[in-house]
């Protein structure tokens, strides 16, 4: 079994690819999303999304077989509420995160009920839109600590050379208060920060990230941290590695500059 890379990707607004003026705005994401299988050295067993829409007191391994849909977004048209990801869970490579996270200190449960997140169906369904690959989350701390999401992300690496595709599903800025011509600014200097601090050595990187609040306009593109937090723990999995940029795009949601990254 060869190693598998690891993503953290800007995930896009909503359930855009079921509404067409939507999918226009998001071509390049959907681009970059739809070439991911072909930049991977072999078809995955498994993947494990970390998404910016489910966080817990503790960690959490949704473990079902064949998980619901959970509609996590409002006001938007009725059909994008039938929408249905029919990927199977991974009970048993879920049983296996949650042993790594287990002997690495990091209680964590299995999790039956939980459903696909937008966070989580929405690129799945552009990346394997035949629903081919098992798909199984592992939540989110809410205390949103960067060093806990980084040991997490330490703690699943081993899943990497067990075919299992590790994806950090967030958005490179999110201030659902502040899209539009307001984001330009803030977006584009903390984008070209991340993209900055990525490429530094390892150990310079981590800790950058651990204290991205000393980033430009850190807060005013991430007031809550949530859909940053899955960069931390797909870097964690890939902590030695090379960052890619693989998608980057301005001027989406009326302003923003977003990116995504590959690290391996």
């Amino acid at each position: 079994m060869t190693r598998m890379p690891t993503y953290f990707i800007s995930h896009g607004g909503g359930p855009w690819p079921w509404i067409e003026n939507m999918r226009r705005q998001f071509a390049a994401l959907e681009t970059s999303l739809a070439a991911m299988p072909d930049e991977l050295p072999e078809k995955p067993k498994a993947v494990l999304m970390i998404s910016g829409h489910w966080e817990a007191d503790g960690v959490r391994v949704m473990h079902a077989a064949q998980p619901p849909m959970l509609y996590d977004y409002y006001n938007f048209p009725p059909h994008t509420y039938e929408v249905v990801y029919p990927a199977p869970g991974a009970p048993e490579i879920a049983e296996r995160a949650q042993a790594l996270l287990d002997a690495a200190g990091i209680p964590a449960t299995l999790d039956d009920t939980r459903g696909f997140d937008h966070g989580t169906f929405v690129p799945a369904a552009v990346i394997y839109p035949d629903a081919d690959v098992p798909v199984f989350q592992v939540s989110m701390l809410s205390s949103y600590d960067p060093e806990a999401h980084f040991r997490i992300g330490r703690a699943l690496a081993p899943l990497r050379d067990e075919g299992v595709l590790i994806v950090g599903s967030g958005l490179s800025y999110h201030n659902l208060r502040e899209f539009g011509p307001q984001a330009e600014v803030p977006s584009k200097a903390f984008d070209a920060w991340l993209n900055e601090v990525l490429d530094l050595d390892p150990e310079t990187r981590t800790d950058k990230l651990i204290h991205w609040e000393q980033a430009p306009h850190a807060r005013t593109c991430h007031a809550e941290e949530d859909h940053l937090v899955p960069l931390f723990a797909a870097l964690g999995a890939a902590e030695g590695g090379t960052a890619t940029r693989v998608y980057h795009e301005d001027g989406i949601m009326g302003g923003v500059t977003a990116s995504s990254w590959r690290f391996d």
